[in-house]
């Protein structure tokens, strides 16, 4: 299976402008949340990228990521009909291949050369299937993430066989129905923002759509009927999520890319010296 195009979600209301704002990345370059991601992509082998979008953001969508315009088509989603339909929307697109699934709301870092799509793109042409990057989260994390149940693959470090997804379980429905073989009680597979996905999502999809037409549409109840279809796997990886729109969220990933980058000695020491000239602060009663 080979995987040459991405679809990135950045339509929802509340996020759709997380992937315009500015950092500066690995390379100590000033770029985009949007163009980092699209970065990603590329150097995880993908040549065509699709960014979904809220209506009218195209053309700010397209100036943040002008230097790689001749690989990035942008498509609206015309009703705010959530996850599931902005997914959709990349149906014509995708064309009945394969894809890389990237939301637009977060980073990530994994501490090697290789970006983390790279790792999971291989992954899944290997195993010829759908695939999903997930973390081992706190139960009281729920809330924040589609969660899945499984078996771990004998012989496979971090590979699982997915049995069960669920939409932000609670804790009591997680104990039900997703407890995996060999995670500590309380722990759970929750969802990285990442996915390699067949062209049988889109089927899925469409019949959820058909059914349904006007209601809201989540990604979840599509990935559980296509695990029982075919295989569909999760993959544990040491890697580091950061949610841009949550709390410090923005913050939070330029650390990380910065201490992730090529200026890593550099950072660290500032970081140091602030905390420094804070505490001698705080132990001198501060500013008089």
């Amino acid at each position: 299976m080979r995987i040459k195009k991405a679809v990135i979600t950045a339509a929802g209301e509340k996020q759709r402008l997380l992937p315009l704002q500015t950092l500066i990345d690995r390379d100590g370059e000033e770029k985009s949340v949007l163009g980092i991601l699209i970065e990603q992509a590329l150097l995880a082998n993908i040549e065509e990228v699709c960014v979904v979008v809220w209506p009218g953001d195209e053309a700010r969508c397209a100036q943040a990521v002008a230097r790689h315009l001749g690989h990035v088509r942008f498509v609206p989603q015309p009703r705010a009909l959530g996850y599931g339909d902005a997914v959709y929307c990349a149906r014509e697109f995708v064309g009945g291949e394969p894809f890389l699934h990237l939301v637009g709301d977060h980073l990530w870092t994994s501490g090697a050369e290789a970006s983390c799509a790279r790792g999971l793109v291989d992954l899944a042409a290997a195993e010829n299937c759908a695939i999903s990057a997930v973390q081992v989260t706190r139960e009281n994390l729920l809330p924040r993430y589609g969660a899945v149940g499984g078996r771990r693959i004998p012989g496979r470090q971090g590979l699982y066989r997915i049995d069960t997804v669920v939409e932000k379980p609670t804790p009591t429905e997680a104990e039900q129905r997703l407890t995996t073989p060999g995670l500590r009680a309380g722990y759970y597979l929750c969802f990285f923002g990442m996915h390699v996905f067949t062209p049988a999502l889109m089927e899925l999809l469409e019949g959820q759509l058909a059914a349904a037409p006007d209601a809201r549409v989540s990604l979840s109840p599509a990935l559980a009927e296509l695990a029982r279809r075919e295989q569909y796997l999760a993959f544990e990886q040491q890697w580091r999520r950061y949610d841009i729109g949550a709390r410090y969220g923005l913050l939070n990933a330029q650390l990380a890319l910065a201490l992730d980058g090529r200026d890593r000695a550099e950072v660290l020491a500032q970081l140091v010296e602030l905390l420094a000239a804070r505490e001698t602060g705080e132990a001198g009663g501060g500013p008089r």
